[in-house]
């Protein structure tokens, strides 16, 4: 079962649905703001959203008849926690080619 953190990435590699995601850090919007910002429809929108949510990259509230959608923290921290496990070995790995330049004559 995967974790959250690769839910998270799933979720974020469509490119529209990365673009709703990347609308919303300057405060929550209704579908319909996001739709027209990115020129595309509002159900197109509603289905990226769903599929936002349950990565828990983002939240719905209601405000009257309008649903208003903003970034959820959880989703982030679950994308980092995931990413942080290959931390250790990409420093390993990062170190040990510095060491491997260093030592190589010049020139080569």
């Amino acid at each position: 079962m995967p974790t959250n953190g690769v839910k998270v990435l799933g979720a974020l590699a469509d490119d529209t649905r990365r673009a709703v995601f990347e609308s919303l850090p300057q405060g929550p919007k209704a579908v319909g703001e996001i739709a027209e910002a990115l020129g595309v429809t509002s159900s197109a929108v509603s289905q990226h959203l769903k599929v936002l949510r349950e990565a828990r990259l983002v939240m719905m509230r209601p405000q009257g008849n309008r649903r208003l959608y903003s970034l959820d923290p959880r989703g982030l921290a679950d994308a980092r926690d995931y990413l942080e496990q290959f931390w250790p070995s990409a420093i390993a790995a990062y170190s040990a080619a510095l060491s491997e330049a260093k030592a190589a004559p010049e020139g080569e």
